[in-house]
């Protein structure tokens, strides 16, 4: 019972961590009706996600799904989200990775939504996502929306989808949570920058430097 123990702890704080961050993004307006989805990797071989068809605001433990890495399910009384497949795509290609977070948070979406990638024009943020977050092509859901994505996540730590939001992944919830909202605090300000001609790119001495920080705390 002992070996075991470390691992339900890890499983714990993930369904803790899952639900405080799943509602915090209803409260933040981020996500609306159904959509979004969060999941965790807690061992080598087990997921705990949201389940599909539920809105964020309502979403305690008792709702969470478990899986395999296959994506079969393990438990829970509802069904895991149609999206899991790209959670699975992160996963498999980011050992370093424990947590995947999607949205529809406006200012990002909108900005995705418009075929346009986002360039990281503040300094913080160049270190905590690199100098731009990338878009990914417009897919139908299934094999082709990870087809899509793929391609991206060895490289970032976060993407803008066309006309589906934004996913960002880390070392646990806290960590994916955090990078998903600096995403969208980028967007919202450099919407609002376009009143005064729009955000001015680094010096790029500056964004090597900040690169540079970037590789050595993440190794990317």
């Amino acid at each position: 019972m002992a070996l075991k123990r470390p691992a339900m702890l890890v499983e714990s704080r993930a369904r803790t961590e899952l639900v405080r961050h799943g509602v915090a993004l209803w409260t933040k307006g981020w996500v609306a009706n159904h959509d979004g989805n969060l999941s965790a990797r807690v061992s080598d071989d087990r997921l705990v996600c949201t389940p599909t068809a539920t809105s964020k605001r309502d979403l305690d433990e008792r709702h969470l799904v478990v899986t395999d890495t296959s994506g079969a399910q393990i438990s829970g009384s509802k069904k895991p989200f149609g999206e899991l497949n790209i959670h699975l795509a992160v996963y498999r290609a980011r050992p370093d990775i424990a947590a995947v977070v999607h949205a529809h948070s406006p200012y990002a979406t909108a900005l995705g939504a418009s075929g346009r990638e986002l360039a990281c024009f503040l300094p913080e943020a160049v270190v905590s996502l690199g100098a731009r977050v990338p878009l990914a092509p417009l897919a139908a859901p299934g094999p082709g929306a990870v087809t899509a994505i793929e391609p991206l996540i060895a490289k970032f730590d976060a993407v803008l989808v066309q006309a589906n939001g934004v996913w960002a992944w880390g070392v646990d919830v806290e960590q994916a949570f955090l990078r998903l909202e600096l995403v969208e605090h980028l967007a919202c300000i450099a919407h609002h920058a376009q009143s005064w001609g729009g955000p001015q790119p680094l010096p790029q001495d500056m964004l090597e430097r900040l690169l540079e920080a970037r590789r050595k705390a993440f190794g990317r």
